[in-house]
């Protein structure tokens, strides 16, 4: 009955919720895909880091998410069934009076899956004619109830409104699974892969900023989004990762955060973080900073006149991708970046295999649809062995799983 379906499990707050720990458990162990979703009370209750390490994919918890701009329609398209488990008086009565005031209530309003709602609230709450009516007007809609039992309540006190045991809850789910007929591959996409469950990824993005005075810099055209788009897809395949970012881009829900501005900063960050399964060193390092930083602003002079412009003396950054390479530990994975605007392929073989790399993204940022800024990419992936993966233009999610696909396979893991 569970084997093969999609499952949204929704938890909201109440103390109830520690029982849909012990429920997500039993559905994946009988063979569910189990997506959580936890409204911010819930997790007053119990830590996402739980259903993190239970479920089959992170916890959902905002409308507002990076990977996917609509994340409610995506859970509820997708969804074989959706369960809430413990359902709040608050989280029932918006469910039915149709309003959408967080994830789990737009998905409920977005499927036309079956549902399964799991009331859990003191016998007072329970007992109410508001919580009646709004029973009333979900089961006339179809929406299935696993009604709450009499024992002991929050705060010692005596009376039916207690959550359903899991074991409850999962046979009756299941029966609302075994009345669905078997799932078409036709109907959505195929369960995200977990392959990275377990591993620890580092990534680095965006542009580091070499400082000339207080407020100039040399930089670079990166704006980080490959380097998200990676952090992004190492996370939803169930990695542990770290984001070393310099770019101005909010950090993807679920993923470690290291702040960085300079190329001095990136490779103090990344050493501290080089232990890792997997490096990927997806952000553009400036090769060059100033020898000398102005304490104070250049001016270029008083009174309306121009002073002689000044002479910026350069020195090399430190290249942390070779420094990485000459430590790499046996087992660990080292992935480089390769931004060229001629001899592209030659130029990534070299760096190849000159920093002892393991794989070379190369991509050549002149072209159109691909590099800096753009949400598509044009790449080739080359690997130490002598062979090389051309992609045609796609987006930057899709270089991403192809690069951690990779990966993969180098670690032994399957294939998607």
């Amino acid at each position: 009955m569970f084997a093969g379906r999609r499952v949204v499990l929704g938890v909201s707050g109440g103390i109830a919720a520690y029982k849909a720990v012990i429920l997500c458990r039993l559905m994946i162990d009988a063979g569910a895909h189990v997506i959580p979703v936890m409204t911010a009370a819930a997790q007053r209750f119990v830590g996402r880091a739980t259903f993190d390490a239970l479920a089959s994919e992170r916890v959902l918890t905002s409308i507002f998410g990076e990977n996917d701009p609509i994340p409610h329609t995506t859970l509820g398209q997708t969804a074989d069934v959706i369960v809430v488990a413990p359902a709040t008086a608050r989280v029932i009565g918006s469910y039915a009076a149709g309003i959408s005031d967080g994830l789990l209530t737009a998905a409920l309003l977005a499927t036309r899956a079956p549902v399964v709602v799991c009331p859990a609230m003191h016998t007072e709450m329970w007992e109410h004619d508001a919580v009646q009516h709004n029973i009333e007007v979900l089961r006339g809609r179809g929406v299935h109830m696993v009604v709450p039992e009499a024992g002991r309540l929050a705060g010692g006190d005596i009376g039916t409104g207690r959550l359903a045991e899991p074991a409850t809850i999962f046979a009756a789910v299941g029966e609302v699974l075994a009345g669905l007929p078997e799932r078409d591959p036709a109907d959505g996409p195929p369960p995200p892969q977990r392959d990275f469950a377990g591993v620890s990824v580092t990534v680095t993005a965006g542009g580091t900023r070499e400082a000339i005075d207080p407020v100039r810099f040399i930089g670079n055209r990166s704006s980080g989004k490959q380097g998200y788009a990676i952090a992004t897809a190492a996370r939803d395949r169930g990695a542990d990762v770290t984001l070393i970012t310099s770019a101005p881009l909010s950090p993807p829900e679920g993923v470690r955060e290291v702040r960085v501005e300079s190329a001095a900063e990136m490779e103090a960050a990344t050493g501290a973080h080089a232990d890792a399964d997997v490096i990927v060193m997806a952000a553009a390092v400036a090769d060059f900073r100033p020898v000398d930083v102005a304490p104070q602003k250049i001016k270029k002079g008083n009174s309306g006149e121009r002073a002689q412009a000044p002479v910026i003396e350069l020195e090399h950054t430190n290249d942390i991708l070779a420094g990485l390479g000459a430590r790499k530990p046996p087992g660990q994975v080292l992935v480089g970046f390769a931004a060229e605007t001629a001899d592209v392929l030659d130029n990534a073989a070299q760096k190849l295999s000159r920093k002892n790399l393991d794989v070379m993204v190369a991509n050549d940022v002149s072209a159109d649809g691909a590099g800096f800024a753009y949400d598509t990419n044009i790449v080739t992936i080359l690997l130490a062995d002598g062979s090389t993966r051309p992609l045609p233009i796609c987006s930057k999610r899709e270089v991403a799983d192809a690069v951690l696909d990779t990966v993969a396979e180098l670690r032994g893991g399957a294939h998607r």
